[in-house]
């Protein structure tokens, strides 16, 4: 079983790596890293630069740029092998992380063995491709929610992944909402350690960025195509509007709300991977590659018992529908009903995840208020 797992993790990764130098893949995003950590060094605007042929800007704050600095070092060669040999590691601690959260023993072998299948799921891919650091903030912040409450230094990981990339702050308010307020302040010191070391270091990036490039969300690219898998996507697509304005903030908010409420009242687990799932629907912009929270997901369905649920999410989170529909130029905003659900897999699953969680708090709130109505002495 140990051989076959190396030969089965062998062909996958080298399968992988071939298809990538077949295809020249860009690794757009680690250039923008790399161009990040290069105004860093220099001195340069940190947000008046654009590179690679799409003219990506810097988007992330001045904190996350002061890490980068290390890739301006690296020749784009180097760059591009360090970010896939680092993504094909993180992801096999991820796998790891994510069994472990599930309560799922697995040995070394069959941690590889899920990684080389896991590198397919088209979020995982598209970071890999993309030369993202999605697992990287995933794995920090898996991590220390998954360690127990009472954990020295519980909350700072939290804290610093926030402060990378913003949208881990979402499981700060989790935290407090679940009555882990000592691991929720330690995450916003973290957090708030972040901002005042860029502000330190890069007082003019970081006032640039923290009253202006904060807002604006077109930076980052259009909100109406494929590649969003948020809801603010989803309704952009079904309106056939590019901005859908109230109606993507109405369907945000009550979402959010709903997520927020239901993860307070399931299972630690199920609240963790709820509370992930809120942030990606009610983002302006999720990027598929963004959806790699798809692998504790699966974990948890198969340590609960839930194995046939966990393949039917392995192959929606495999079968890259989105990239079926027609998606060149505005064909995005052009798309029939019957295309809608290819075009927007993520958001519906992360929907349904929504609803069955809220409806499982609701029954438990009307059983629990049951119990205590059965259990009071008749006078």
């Amino acid at each position: 079983m140990h051989h076959r797992s190396l030969v089965v993790s062998g062909l996958s990764f080298a399968a992988f790596a071939a298809l990538c130098v077949g295809l020249r893949i860009p690794m757009a995003d680690a250039l923008v890293y790399r161009a990040e950590g290069a105004a860093v060094a220099s001195g340069a605007d940190l947000y008046g630069f654009t590179v690679t042929r799409w003219q990506l800007p810097a988007t992330y704050p001045p904190f996350a740029a002061m890490l980068f600095v290390p890739l301006s070092w690296l020749p784009v060669p180097g760059l591009k092998v360090a970010f896939l040999a680092g993504n094909a590691v993180l992801l096999a601690v991820f796998v790891r992380l994510s069994c472990r959260f599930a309560g799922v023993t697995v040995r070394t072998e069959a941690v590889l063995a899920v990684t080389a299948v896991a590198l397919w799921l088209e979020p995982v891919f598209q970071t890999l491709v993309f030369g993202q650091i999605n697992l990287v903030v995933a794995c920090l912040v898996l991590w220390d929610l998954a360690r127990p409450s009472g954990a020295r230094g519980k909350g700072i990981a939290l804290g610093v992944a926030a402060g990378i990339k913003l949208t881990p702050a979402v499981f700060i308010l989790f935290l407090l909402l679940t009555g882990r307020v000592r691991a929720a302040m330690g995450a916003l010191a973290a957090f708030a350690g972040t901002v005042v070391l860029g502000g330190l270091l890069l007082p003019s990036a970081s006032f640039d960025f923290w009253t202006r490039r904060i807002f604006e969300t077109g930076r980052v690219g259009k909100a109406w195509i494929v590649d969003n898998q948020s809801l603010q996507g989803l309704v952009a697509r079904v309106l056939h509007d590019p901005e859908p304005g109230l109606a993507w903030v109405v369907l945000a908010v009550l979402a959010g709300g709903a997520g927020l409420w239901a993860a307070r009242r399931v299972p630690y687990r199920w609240g963790v991977l709820v509370t992930a799932v809120t942030a990606l629907l009610v983002s302006p912009i999720s990027w598929s590659h963004h959806w790699v929270w798809c692998v504790p997901l699966i974990a948890v369905l198969v340590g609960s018992g839930r194995v046939r649920v966990a393949w039917v999410m392995a192959g929606v989170f495999a079968a890259r529908t989105m990239w079926v529909v027609p998606h060149q130029g505005d064909l995005d905003l052009q798309l029939p009903w019957w295309q809608q659900v290819l075009a927007a897999p993520y958001p519906l699953v992360g929907l349904v995840l929504v609803g069955c969680a809220v409806e499982y708090a609701r029954r438990r709130g009307v059983s629990t208020r049951t119990e205590a109505v059965v259990r009071v002495p008749v006078v």
